[in-house]
């Protein structure tokens, strides 16, 4: 018997929370003045808003659930919400930081989702694309023209940004695909929905055939769809996902053992733990540990 999940302890980030928003909805600035005026953004969180940003000059390491990414010069990023992350950043960086809310890019554009765009779909993309010169070059200036949009003030705003915004998406979409090219458009679209369920049911579903009946699909069928794109077993990306929340909620919440398998719907503490280790090859504790030194 599944056990029903906590409340969360800690707020996450809305774009509320940053200068220059419209509407709560919609965020843009330049990297060194966004930083200049959020320093908490540095230190590990979450947020409930889509993420982009560029950096044109600098370097450091960003770390986006728990994988380290090493920031230079054309280093493009983009986030889902949900997504845990933190960077430590030299002081000479530049570039543009852009946020957007899922119900205001889809209910201005209504016939595209700003969530099918590959690049924000987290079963078989990298949230990281390394940018030639020439190719930031090309997108710059979208990001300058969004900018200067929301410094004017003038008629139809909130239109042309979003607009301007959705060329980006566009753009680094044509880029996108040209290294992570997957011609197999029936089984992406099933692997969508299937991720798309999974986020819904994971801390109360942990059975493969659940997803496969609300794909109405056979099990063995999800199966081949999983493996053929991913390699990975319908049952491997549910524990995935389950694993990936577990260390959210330890780095985030400070939550022990029986707290997290309360949280996550398993039977028991001692099963929760016999599974992190299995996967991860080391302890709860260990995983902490380590992250601290």
């Amino acid at each position: 018997m599944y056990k029903k999940d906590i409340s969360m302890d800690h707020p996450v980030y809305e774009i509320k929370n940053f200068d220059r928003n419209i509407l709560n909805s919609l965020y843009v600035n330049s990297l060194k003045k966004h930083l200049f005026k959020h320093h908490f953004i540095e230190t590990m969180h979450r947020h409930n808003f889509y993420l982009l940003v560029l950096f044109t000059s600098g370097n450091g390491e960003h770390v986006i659930d728990f994988d380290k990414f090493t920031i230079c010069s054309g280093s493009l990023f983009f986030m889902q919400p949900g997504q845990i992350h933190s960077w430590k950043l030299s002081q000479d960086v530049e570039g543009y930081i852009v946020f957007c809310s899922k119900e205001i890019f889809n209910l201005y554009f209504k016939t595209k989702k700003i969530e099918e765009y590959s690049y924000f779909q987290s079963f078989k993309n990298s949230p990281e694309l390394l940018l030639s010169n020439q190719q930031m070059n090309q997108i710059i200036p979208y990001f300058e023209l969004l900018i200067q949009e929301y410094d004017l003030n003038l008629m139809y705003k909130n239109d042309k940004m979003l607009n301007l915004l959705d060329t980006i998406f566009i753009e680094i979409t044509r880029l996108y695909s040209a290294v992570n090219t997957i011609n197999q458009p029936v089984y992406n679209y099933k692997l969508k929905q299937f991720e798309t369920e999974l986020e819904a049911y994971f801390k109360t579903e942990k059975s493969p055939s659940f997803y496969a009946g609300k794909l109405a699909i056979t099990l063995k069928h999800l199966n081949r769809i999983t493996k053929s794109i991913l390699n990975k077993t319908v049952t491997e990306l549910i524990t995935q996902r389950l694993l990936l929340e577990s260390k959210r909620l330890m780095v985030e919440r400070n939550l022990n053992t029986s707290q997290i398998s309360y949280a996550l719907g398993f039977s028991s503490p001692s099963y929760f733990m016999k599974l992190f280790k299995k996967h991860t090859g080391e302890t709860t504790k260990d995983f902490i540990n380590r992250l601290k030194n």
